[in-house]
């Protein structure tokens, strides 16, 4: 009986995130301390970005990446560039359900982490603090599976993969 408990056990599906840890993190302030000065309020451009690899059978490294981009006039105040990673352990689930969890659940997970260590740096540099705001991975899953349609492309794959194509976010959605 504890053989066929095992053995049912080993078929349940499993999703875990087994790390999570800052990939990446750039932060220039290319004007200082000139731009310290200026009274002028910043534009702000986000782009967002995620990626998804397979590290082993049932192993997947995905990744959510930012570029905050602010601007007085044509003067660069300060560019942030981050990369938050997680490990996830993806097993006993079926193939056609991967490409969601690693498009939409698993950056879901990671953005807040990423949200921290953007606000944490910008905050470092004496700055006002610049918290971004939530993302619904989800609704741009669906826009890139929609535009992947259209060209003939296929899903974010389990492989190796990088959504290169970006999210920009209104920059009166980024502050609070």
């Amino acid at each position: 009986m504890a053989d066929e408990n095992t053995a049912t056990n080993n078929d349940n599906p499993t999703f875990n995130l087994q790390r999570a840890y800052l990939k990446d993190l750039s932060l220039e302030v290319p004007n200082a301390p000139h731009v310290f000065l200026e009274q002028q309020a910043p534009n702000v451009e986000v782009n967002i970005g995620i990626g998804a690899q397979r590290l082993a059978e049932t192993m997947f490294e995905s990744t959510v990446t930012v570029t905050v981009t602010t601007k007085i006039e044509d003067k660069v105040v300060y560019l942030v560039e981050a990369t938050q990673g997680g490990v996830f352990e993806l097993a006993n689930i079926p193939d056609e359900q991967i490409d969601a969890l690693l498009g939409i659940v698993c950056p879901t997970m990671l953005y807040p982490y990423l949200r921290a260590n953007v606000a944490d740096a910008i905050t470092r540099t004496t700055l006002p603090p610049l918290h971004l705001t939530d993302v619904n991975f989800q609704a741009l899953y669906q826009q890139r599976q929609a535009e992947g349609a259209q060209q003939g492309e296929g899903n974010l794959p389990n492989g190796k993969a990088e959504d290169s194509s970006g999210i920009i976010l209104p920059a009166g959605a980024t502050r609070q």
